[in-house]
């Protein structure tokens, strides 16, 4: 039996949910990637001296992040497009640890607002020293992001002097053709001034992913009902199973009542077609 229409709703919103997240999960894992293996890095993680600095941690959460994502789509994925309840089962409890870690990160992030901002300022910079000394063009895109997001021009703020000009975003006025704001103040401030917007951030995020999470439950339940087998129950069964009569072609009911009425035909049930429940 094919799904009603909550299942199919039910369905596209997971498949929906699943392509984005994808998505997220291998730009996560693929800038993690570079920024692990590729040459003008890899050194930072040879030296154990820097094995727990802001950039190192970055980079391996970034990795973490995309990989258990991508795992999560598999099996969302999978689930919900073959109609498999085990598969939606992983998904689910999958979902479920994310969402509760989600929620977890944006309470942390909001209570130490200061050491999250002192973080990720430093991690910043390790990006920004990393580009002046290397040049990479993936580093560079990441700073252009971050510069264009934050609307920031590198450690100075002073586009004459900064080093890193090319990745700035475009001046607004007069004056920040002079002086723009610097990004690590501007990452500070934003977590010191804006910690309940980021909790919100982190807190939605769990919320989405609770509404996946009960897409998933929804459809669990509706492809059981679509696979449970539908029975026709006849009063007085135990007897006709008790007396079986020769079949019959068809049955003639006429009404002593009104004698003008045409007959009406009926076609009876055969024993073959009633389901019988097992002992």
């Amino acid at each position: 039996m094919a799904l009603d229409g909550c299942g199919l709703v039910c369905k596209y919103i997971l498949f929906i949910f699943n392509l984005i997240f994808a998505v997220l999960g291998f730009a996560f894992l693929g800038l993690g990637m570079w920024l692990r293996f590729s040459g003008n890095t890899r050194g930072i993680f040879e030296i154990h001296a820097l094995n727990s600095s802001a950039f190192v941690m970055a980079v391996t959460v970034l990795i973490a992040l995309g990989t258990v994502m991508l795992i999560v789509v598999v099996f969302g994925d999978y689930g919900a497009c073959n109609e498999n309840r085990c598969a939606l089962q992983v998904f689910s409890a999958l979902l479920s640890i994310l969402a509760l870690a989600e929620v977890v990160v944006g309470v942390l992030a909001y209570s130490k607002s200061d050491e999250v901002g002192a973080s990720i300022a430093e991690f910043y910079s390790s990006m920004y020293a990393l580009y002046l000394n290397k040049g990479d063009s993936v580093i560079g895109a990441t700073l252009t992001f971050i510069h264009k997001m934050l609307h920031c021009c590198g450690v100075t703020g002073i586009p004459v002097i900064e080093l890193a000009k090319a990745t700035c975003p475009k001046p607004d006025g007069i004056l920040e053709h002079i002086v723009m704001p610097n990004c690590p103040g501007i990452i500070t401030n934003v977590f010191n001034s804006k910690a309940p917007l980021v909790m919100g951030i982190f807190v939605g995020s769990g919320l989405l992913l609770i509404i996946a999470l009960i897409c998933s439950s929804i459809l669990s339940k509706k492809i059981v009902q679509s696979s449970s087998p539908q029975y026709i129950i006849l009063t007085h069964s135990a007897s006709v199973l008790a007396n079986p009569q020769p079949p019959q072609h068809e049955l003639v009911s006429t009404s002593h009542s009104h004698p003008d009425q045409d007959p009406v035909v009926f076609t009876p049930l055969t024993v073959a077609n009633i389901p019988m429940a097992q002992a």
